[in-house]
């Protein structure tokens, strides 16, 4: 079997809980597939202020693979004053032939209303033997309704991040794949990393850019 892009391949034993992830558009480069790039060694760089959450995702992804390594360990403090040509040459004495960016593009706010919900008996419920009702003690009256309550609709804020993943050949220096993804309920960075990798393996499935299973 050929080796399609093992890193990618990797990620798939990765489960996800934490958040939920969608794609919401993506682009290949039209003359060449992410799998006939055969990448040896790959650096993982997480755009991110927080180096604490940079550390957190690059860690995740290059657990997956030996092949993953992360930026942090390449591109530092010792490093930000170079040009991008001086640190491109850093990654080609390194023998980097890929690089896999995650970048977070916006965070999104939407309120929904969920509507009220009616546990219990209601009046048309009686039809002929509602009458009957009245001639009731309290005991009977309070047995028959105290199951019943309303619970009243509220109004429900959703935050979605928007994050953006981009696959580079350091062969060619050119960008081959991006996609954004969208995800929710996101109380987990690590597992929300999960989920985004797992939902661009997918969209790559779909475009040719990796084989189906």
């Amino acid at each position: 079997m050929k080796k399609h892009l093992i890193f990618l391949f990797a990620i798939l034993v990765l489960t996800s809980c934490g958040s939920n992830t969608t794609i919401v558009n993506s682009w290949r480069d039209p003359k060449i597939t992410v799998a006939q790039e055969h990448f040896k060694k790959v650096l993982v760089v997480a755009l991110v202020k927080d180096e604490a959450s940079r550390r957190v995702t690059e860690n995740r992804i290059a657990a997956s693979n030996p092949i993953f390594k992360t930026s942090y360990e390449y591109l530092n403090e010792t490093t930000k004053e170079l040009t991008k040509e001086q640190k491109l040459k850093i990654l080609q004495d390194e023998n980097f032939d890929g690089v896999v960016t995650m970048r977070l593009v916006s965070t999104e706010q939407e309120t929904t209303y969920v509507p009220g919900t009616y546990t219990g008996m209601y009046y048309g419920g009686f039809d002929g033997l509602y009458s009957g009702v009245y001639g009731y003690g309290f005991g009977n009256w309070y047995g028959m309704y105290s199951p019943a309550y309303y619970d009243p609709g509220y109004y429900q804020e959703t935050t979605y991040y928007m994050v953006e993943t981009n696959i580079f050949s350091l062969k060619d220096n050119k960008l081959i794949w991006t996609g954004t993804t969208k995800s929710d309920y996101v109380t987990d960075l690590g597992q929300t990393v999960d989920a985004i990798m797992q939902a661009v393996v997918q969209e790559m499935r779909k475009d040719g850019s990796l084989p189906p299973k």
